[in-house]
């Protein structure tokens, strides 16, 4: 017997703890020392007059700022606040606070250091040029709750423009998790990738760049039934010919049917269900669920509450259920993509993130679950199991060297040892930090 009112309050948990514990700690980076400081004197060093002695040198050898400085492992995690976390246009204050929590998970999984930047413009000319008067900082840029259509012109532009890779974690990031773990949830359910027929509810930014790399990995374009705020995309949607380019694209080369109509009709007869819309629940109903193909597959990623709670999916019949949540399972996170795909691209100085890139990890962190054996409760790793990260980041950095796109050729096993140690480095700096009160326990008061 399922007790909603627990499972209710335990979901509900994060964010009551999220209000004690931010205030407390008042953010969640901080700027910290790297090099030694054994004494004043080694400031002589660090600053004036010693550095102007690297600063001369990369004059003459622009290239040398990688070695000189932390550049080459610096990410510019950059918003205008426009489309927060399934919270909408919240503005860039507001947005702060996941920015922050996107550098921290960068930092302690991946070992990438990030600066938040929000940006106070919904300009997308202005925000543009923005990015790329940063770029001189960053090793990369990593763009962010950004609303559409804006955030596709945004990334085209900035991929075209910028000598340093630019990615949109909310299209790339939430592409590769998602693929990942729907490959290893279509072979749970023992179907053929190319035979899945998937519903997709919401037409966003996600969706949109999951249905392209779903392609990518053998989807058939004409069994995907996407929908927006107004039905299905079919080709009588000739109102997004001109504004939204992405949505018009889709409604060309998918839904063979021409089936019309909303979620409900969406869901009819599919074998997998992917959502990322509305927050919920409710967005997407059980008796929908119900008229799936047997052995369903649901995927409800919308933050921070499913569109469709695990339970009612699972009485409706799906077989496979994931949210982007940390407290069920089969956790569909960005936070299993960025940092080891960011890792990846930074160690082999990539010009670009392709969506060949990302889907190198998809299938590495596929195989990362596979290797410890699949369940309908775990078609994905978890953050928990670090060693994931590295191996994400070598299989990115492969096909970038394929690709061409790589400034610095490792082998794989080099690069599994660079990554590891970052990674490592990271994590027990951390721990150190914590274990030595640096970093405050919090007051049981506080975590109750």
């Amino acid at each position: 017997m399922i007790n909603e009112k627990e499972l209710l309050e335990k979901a509900m948990k994060p964010a009551k703890d999220a209000m004690k514990l931010h205030p407390f700690f008042r953010g969640k980076i901080e700027i910290f020392p790297k090099c030694v400081v054994r004494d004043f004197d080694d400031f002589a060093i660090w600053y004036t007059p010693g550095v102007a002695e690297p600063c001369k040198d990369i004059v003459k050898n622009p290239e040398r700022v990688y070695e000189y400085t932390n550049k080459g492992n610096l990410v510019g995690v950059i918003t205008d606040g426009s489309r927060v976390l399934g919270l909408g246009d919240i503005g860039p204050e507001a947005g702060y606070p996941v920015m922050e929590g996107k550098a921290l998970l960068f930092k302690y999984l991946g070992g990438v250091d990030v600066f938040p930047i929000c940006v106070g413009t919904k300009d997308p000319d202005a925000f543009i040029l923005t990015v790329k008067y940063l770029q001189p900082s960053f090793g990369g840029i990593n763009l962010e709750d950004i609303a559409m259509p804006k955030c596709f012109r945004i990334l085209d532009t900035l991929r075209r423009e910028c000598s340093i890779p630019v990615w949109h974690d909310d299209q790339q990031g939430t592409a590769a998790v998602t693929v990942a773990g729907f490959i290893n949830a279509v072979k749970i359910v023992n179907k053929k990738i190319e035979k899945m027929k998937v519903s997709m509810v919401g037409a966003g930014a996600s969706n949109i760049c999951i249905a392209r790399l779903l392609m990518e990995a053998g989807v058939d374009p004409k069994n995907i039934y996407m929908t927006d705020s107004k039905g299905l995309l079919h080709k009588g949607r000739t109102e997004l010919k001109e504004k939204f380019v992405e949505k018009w694209h889709m409604c060309e080369i998918s839904n063979e049917e021409q089936r019309t109509g909303g979620p409900a009709e969406a869901l009819r007869g599919t074998d997998a269900c992917i959502a990322l819309s509305t927050p919920g629940p409710g967005v997407v109903k059980k008796e929908w669920v119900k008229t799936m193909n047997k052995d369903a597959i649901v995927f409800a990623c919308a933050n921070p509450i499913p569109e469709i709670w695990p339970w009612e999916a699972k009485e409706a019949g799906a077989r496979i259920f994931a949210t982007g949540r940390s407290d069920f399972p089969n956790q569909i996170n960005n936070s299993l993509g960025f940092p080891g795909i960011f890792r990846g691209a930074l160690d082999v100085r990539a010009k670009s993130i392709s969506d060949k890139m990302c889907l190198a990890a998809s299938y590495e962190l596929a195989r990362c679950a596979q290797d410890k054996g699949l369940s309908e409760d775990y078609i994905i790793p978890k953050m928990s199991e670090w060693e994931v990260y590295p191996r994400e980041a070598v299989a990115v950095g492969a096909q970038a060297i394929k690709e061409g796109v790589a400034q610095i050729k490792l082998t794989k096993e080099k690069h599994h040892e660079i990554a590891s140690a970052i990674i490592k480095r990271a994590r027990e700096s951390t721990k150190l930090l914590m274990k030595e009160g640096v970093i405050p326990s919090p007051p049981a008061s506080l975590t109750k």
